[in-house]
């Protein structure tokens, strides 16, 4: 009986913790994020990884503005719902989109 009740006490612990922060990970190939548009949850990370052979941004007005110089890769954890456009600001005609839920 005693390791039925050690589990039953350990649910409401399970049932309140917090869902671990994912990364999602965007790849910069040709002057192209990909995917262009994704999903992801407050707290989470993008992590894009740049395949070209020159710099990019994720650049979002009002907001935040990575950096990803050639051949590495940049990130940002995110901290707000809401949907959010971003663009590379060296290259405009590279855009994302992020769909932020709760």
């Amino acid at each position: 009986m005693r390791p039925l009740l050690l589990a039953l006490a350990l649910v409401p612990a399970l049932i309140t913790s917090p869902a671990l922060a994912a990364t999602v990970e965007v790849t910069i190939d040709k002057l192209v994020f990909s995917p262009a548009s994704l999903q992801a949850k407050v707290g989470d990370t993008i992590e894009w990884t740049n395949k070209d052979v020159i710099a990019h941004t994720a650049t979002v007005k009002g907001g935040w503005d990575v950096t990803i110089p050639a051949k590495s890769k940049g990130k940002v954890t995110l901290k707000a719902a809401g949907a959010v456009d971003y663009f590379c600001r060296f290259h405009p005609n590279m855009k994302g989109h992020v769909e932020v839920t709760p």
